[in-house]
């Protein structure tokens, strides 16, 4: 069926015409000034390259949630370039970092190709507030603009206000949501590749019910509900996409990691990055759990929701 909604009001609208790089210059703000600011200031203290330039560069990565582990390669990384390339001038550094930060995330940088299989089904997962739902909109638009034909799965029959809110995304996207009346998030995305097969839909983004990972009732639950898009589709789904809330910081890493080991995350998308100074836990992610990150957000606009690219990413925390 096709949920009916008023227009929302809490949707902002699309952000204005700036371009993805500008937004996400300005996303990044906050990150920006608990990295790169410093760095910078760093930079013009130290005249030379020294046990205390590199202490105090220790100390800015583990602020900005690069993590011990992140935090620890890019140090010894560096020491060695700076060592290689005789390099002396600590102004040097700076270029040289960024290089290092660019090396260290480039394996999470791995577009999602929704065109391999038809019905392509994504299953989204997350905790409670990670913005699952707001991304599924997000995403509809995306790949309608590419031509798709998109139905949306309102599996969160936990809270009424998420098929609700999807609907509003439906109408908004002119996209159709199955969600029926079913209290089985499992039933619910079942009869929606059902209905996609049916329709000759190209993309079906599935929605999930947030949980925390130590809720185990609720991850036997969405265990389930792998288990029957499986029966569904064999193939399916093809893309499980783990949504984090990039304020979580480190938290991220346990994120998924649970999830992993639960349904399989194949993918990750950053949410948020726009209201944090936690952006380092992206190399955190990158040393410890390197999932390829689909797309990262910069805001709540509709084109604030981009695939993620290395080069991009540093280029715009670094200016």
């Amino acid at each position: 069926m096709f949920f009916k909604s008023r227009s929302p009001s809490d949707i902002p609208p699309a952000a204005k015409s700036t371009g993805w790089l500008g937004r996400l210059k300005a996303g990044l703000t906050k990150t920006r000034a608990a990295l790169a600011t410093p760095f910078t200031a760093l930079f013009a203290r130290h005249t030379r390259i020294d046990a205390a330039l590199y202490e105090e560069l220790e100390e800015l990565l583990i602020t900005a949630d690069c993590g011990v582990a992140a935090t620890e390669h890019i140090l010894t990384a560096l020491k060695a370039h700076v060592k290689q390339e005789r390099i002396e001038d600590s102004a040097e550094l700076r270029t040289a970092l960024k290089a290092i930060l660019a090396k260290v995330l480039a394996p999470l940088e791995a577009p999602l190709d929704v065109t391999l299989h038809k019905p392509f089904v994504i299953m989204l997962a997350g905790v409670n507030g990670a913005g699952k739902t707001t991304t599924i909109g997000k995403l509809a638009k995306r790949y309608q603009e590419q031509g798709l034909k998109v139905l949306l799965a309102a599996g969160d029959t936990f809270r009424a206000a998420a098929r609700e809110q999807l609907a509003v995304w439906g109408e908004r996207n002119q996209v159709e949501v199955i969600g029926g009346n079913s209290q089985d998030p499992a039933a619910v995305i079942f009869d929606a590749i059902q209905a996609a097969r049916a329709r000759h839909i190209d993309v079906v983004l599935a929605d999930t019910a947030g949980r925390l990972p130590t809720q185990l009732h609720l991850m036997d639950e969405i265990r389930k509900v792998r288990r029957v898009i499986e029966k569904a589709d064999p193939s399916a789904p093809h893309e499980v996409l783990l949504v984090l809330d990039a304020n979580t910081g480190q938290n991220a890493l346990a994120q998924t990691q649970a999830f992993g080991e639960a349904i399989g995350v194949t993918g990750l998308v950053l949410t948020k990055l726009d209201g944090t100074a936690k952006g380092g836990v992206i190399a955190a992610l990158a040393r410890k759990h390197p999932v390829p990150v689909r797309y990262i957000g910069v805001g709540e606009g509709l084109d604030d929701l981009q695939t993620f690219r290395v080069q991009e990413f540093v280029d715009a925390l670094f200016e």
